[in-house]
């Protein structure tokens, strides 16, 4: 890696670099940055993509790029990071939006549908990333999957009584649900509608969890 910021450097005058990067804010220039990897990974996959496109594509030299991402496993670390904070607060403020249960099932499926189908090309950071094998990106992965069985899991288990610990396996398989129906519907709707989509997998899910005896009313 060394070795390519220092080609970069030599290939670009520093002073081009400078003069670039003081246009934007810091703040902005990562933005930028960021949604100029968006497209690069997710149409073409970490590996296919090289440091050189996504500067291309963001308008900068690949110093400017090095500024502020010190490789491109790094880059591609942060947009994992942004798209799992995404699907947590969709998800954390759809179940928090009702007290009723079968309104939360539904809120859930809608918020994972809306993920899919309404953050552009985050949810293929989350759902299908060609790079589970790389320690630092499964742990991401299976921590945002942890973290929402928990959330689902808490509110199973305060309804049914179940044990927490077969209340969060009861939220991951719920997860595992609303995540392959939404990538198929985003991947192939066959003319389903959004609304219907989330429809006919709440009801799946919902008639699967009032099974469970209840101990509070929703």
């Amino acid at each position: 890696m060394d070795e390519d910021r220092a080609a970069a450097a030599s290939y670009y005058p520093a002073e081009v670099d400078t003069a670039r990067a003081q246009r934007l804010p810091r703040d902005q220039r990562r933005a930028q940055l960021l949604a100029a990897a968006t497209r690069e990974f997710a149409s073409r996959g970490f590996h296919s993509v090289a440091m050189d496109d996504v500067a291309v594509g963001a308008g900068v030299s690949k110093p400017v790029l090095y500024q502020h991402f010190a490789s491109k496993l790094e880059l591609y670390l942060a947009l994992l990071d942004v798209a799992c904070a995404e699907l947590l607060e969709v998800v954390r403020s759809a179940i928090a939006s009702t007290t009723r249960n079968s309104d939360r099932v539904a809120a859930a499926m809608a918020a994972f549908f809306g993920f899919v189908a309404g953050r552009g090309s985050s949810f293929r950071f989350v759902f299908e990333s060609d790079l589970r094998t790389e320690p630092e990106v499964d742990l991401r992965i299976r921590a945002v999957h942890q973290d929402l069985a928990a959330q689902i899991g808490a509110v199973i288990a305060a309804d049914t009584g179940l044990p927490d610990q077969e209340a969060e396996l009861l939220g991951f398989s719920l997860i595992g649900m609303a995540e392959t129906g939404a990538r198929y519907w985003v991947d192939d709707p066959a003319g389903i509608s959004r609304e219907r989509a989330v429809e006919l997998s709440s009801t799946l899910a919902w008639r699967g969890v009032r099974g469970f005896p209840r101990t509070t009313p929703g």
